[in-house]
C-alpha cells in the first residue's frame, strides 16, 4: 500500500503540487527563462548540474513546504541526486513535509490521429522498484492531445491507464497526465471525449486502488468535476500548459476541487541573478498566488 501519511496529505487538496521536472528537450528553455544562457554550458552534464542548482535553490526556499505544496514531482536525475545533502525524495518528505513524486515518461511519439503517445518505457519496472526504495510517493507520466480525435483520445487513455497499472503494482500512485494543448480550435469538443474515456477506464480500476489526473484547464469551468468526486480517484490537478500565471490562477479558481500542479508557471520571474532574498521572496508570493487559486475552487 502506498505511505498512508502521504496518501492523506494530496487527498487533503490544501495545497497543490510544485512539478520540477523539466527534463533534458525543455531544460534549456526553463534555464534560458531563468537567465542561464546556452553559453554557460558545453554539455548536457553542466546543464543538469545548473538545473538541479536551480530546483536545489527552490527547496531551499522558506516558502517550500508543506504548509502550501503537497507534493513535487522531480526528474530522474533529481531524484538521484540530493538536496541539502540529504537524497531528493527522503529530503522533501522529511525536510520539508512535501510528498515525493516522479516523472517516468520518456518522452513523445510522432503524432498519429491528432495525439502524441508515450515512447516506449524500458526498464520501467526496474525504475518503479528503485523509485519505490528511495520514498517516492507516485509517478507523472505526460502524452499529448492535440485534436478532437476519438481514435487519437482513446489511444491516449488506453495507454495511460495501462501504465497506471504497472504504477499502481508497485505500490506507487500514478499522475496520470493527458495533455489537451491549450491552442487548438476543437479543445472542448477534445475534453469530452477524454472525459468520456478516462471515466470508462477508471471504471476497470480494481477496488481500492486510486489514480490522479494531471489535466489542462478545462474551457468549461468544472467539466471534470465527475473526476474530483470519483472514488476510484485520489486527486485532480492542472497544468498550466503555457497559460501564465495569472491566467492558469483564474482559470484554477473556477474549477471545484481542482488543485495545481504548474512547472513553468511556478519558476516565472525567479532568476539566477536575483539575490537570495529576492528570490525566496518572489517564489513565495508565487506558492502563495498558487495555493490560494488551489484551495478557491
Amino acid at each position: 500500500m502506498p505511505n498512508q501519511q502521504q496518501a492523506d496529505k494530496i487527498r487533503s487538496g490544501q495545497g497543490f503540487i510544485a512539478a520540477l521536472d523539466q527534463s533534458g528537450g525543455s531544460t534549456p528553455k526553463a534555464l534560458g527563462l531563468y537567465g542561464v544562457t546556452e553559453d554557460q554550458f558545453s554539455n548536457d552534464a553542466e546543464m543538469f548540474d545548473l538545473i538541479h542548482a536551480m530546483r536545489a535553490r527552490i527547496v531551499a526556499a522558506p516558502a517550500f513546504n508543506g504548509d502550501k505544496i503537497l507534493g513535487a514531482i522531480l526528474f530522474e536525475m533529481t531524484m538521484d541526486r540530493d538536496f541539502g545533502g540529504k537524497p531528493a525524495a527522503q529530503a522533501l518528505w522529511e525536510d520539508h513535509g512535501v510528498v515525493p513524486f516522479l516523472k517516468i515518461d520518456k518522452g513523445l511519439e510522432a503524432e498519429a490521429d491528432g495525439a502524441q503517445l508515450m515512447k516506449p518505457m524500458p526498464g520501467l519496472d526496474d525504475l518503479l522498484t528503485r523509485a519505490h526504495g528511495l520514498g517516492v510517493f507516485g509517478t507523472k507520466e505526460r502524452s499529448v492531445i492535440n485534436a478532437a480525435n476519438p481514435a487519437g483520445v482513446a489511444a491516449i487513455v488506453a495507454q495511460q491507464f495501462e501504465v497506471g497499472a504497472q504504477v499502481l503494482a508497485h505500490d506507487m500512485v500514478p499522475i496520470l497526465e493527458p495533455e489537451v494543448t491549450i491552442s487548438i480550435s476543437d479543445k472542448a469538443a477534445a475534453e469530452d471525449l477524454l472525459l468520456a474515456e478516462i471515466l470508462r477506464h477508471l471504471d476497470k480500476v480494481p477496488d481500492g486502488q486510486q489514480v490522479m489526473l494531471k489535466l489542462t484547464l478545462p474551457e468549461v469551468a468544472n467539466h471534470y468535476a465527475p473526476l474530483v468526486d470519483h472514488p476510484k480517484v485520489m486527486q485532480v490537478v492542472a497544468l498550466s500548459g503555457g497559460y501564465s500565471r495569472d491566467e492558469a490562477n483564474a482559470k484554477l479558481a473556477r474549477n471545484r476541487g481542482v488543485i495545481a500542479s504548474f512547472s513553468r508557471a511556478l519558476t516565472e520571474g525567479l532568476s539566477a541573478q536575483q539575490s537570495d532574498a529576492a528570490f525566496n521572496a518572489m517564489i513565495a508570493e508565487t506558492i502563495d498566488s498558487i495555493y490560494r487559486a488551489s484551495i478557491a475552487g
